[in-house]
């Protein structure tokens, strides 16, 4: 089994009332997008891309991972999550484990019993019981997943609640969206 895995990057942050991306706002001692890169890094998986949005690469600083751009992000989510999956079956890999760059607290370890996780189609990380990244997903269902909107794999967790496995982990999902986010989180 060929296993690839994706941080998403190209979000509009919408939200995000700061003088800069919020990907690259300072965040203990390093940037956002540095703590989630640092975490997806240390996972183990080897063949690594991140999905960017063209005003945002020249910020990130990249090490072995595949850039891949996303040039309609204001497609949402889904939009970022077709640009990995088309990635995923270029390289023809079985299965691909996904993220999202704006949640820095998600550890390493969360990616790896993700990863090593054999089982259903739909393989996603839980919380004290509460889902979030990151998923990993069999190229199977690959085609079950939209290309437009807000809503990523979380969308075939009603649809097919019987091809999803859960996997409790250890770590803090919380998304930085907002400036009032950073700097609750920033400490």
């Amino acid at each position: 089994m060929k296993l690839v895995g994706t941080l998403l990057a190209a979000g509009l942050s919408s939200r995000f009332e700061g003088t800069t991306s919020k990907l690259v706002a300072p965040f203990r001692g390093s940037t956002i997008i540095g703590h989630s890169l640092r975490e997806f890094r240390e996972s183990g998986i080897e063949e690594r891309s991140v999905v960017v949005g063209i005003a945002a690469f020249n910020s990130i600083e990249m090490d072995k991972e595949t850039v891949l751009f996303n040039y309609k992000p204001e497609r949402g989510l889904a939009s970022s999550l077709g640009v990995a999956l088309d990635w995923a079956n270029s390289l023809l890999a079985d299965e691909i484990v996904i993220g999202l760059a704006d949640q820095p607290l998600i550890g390493s370890h969360a990616w790896r019993m993700v990863a090593n996780y054999q089982g259903k189609p739909i393989v996603v990380a839980t919380y004290e019981g509460l889902r979030r990244n990151p998923v990993k997903l069999k190229k199977e269902i690959f085609h079950l997943i939209g290309r437009e909107g807000d809503r990523g794999a979380s969308a075939l967790y009603r649809l097919y609640p019987e091809l999803v496995d859960e996997v409790a982990v250890s770590g803090t999902p919380i998304d930085i969206d907002t400036l009032e986010d950073l700097h609750k989180w920033n400490c």
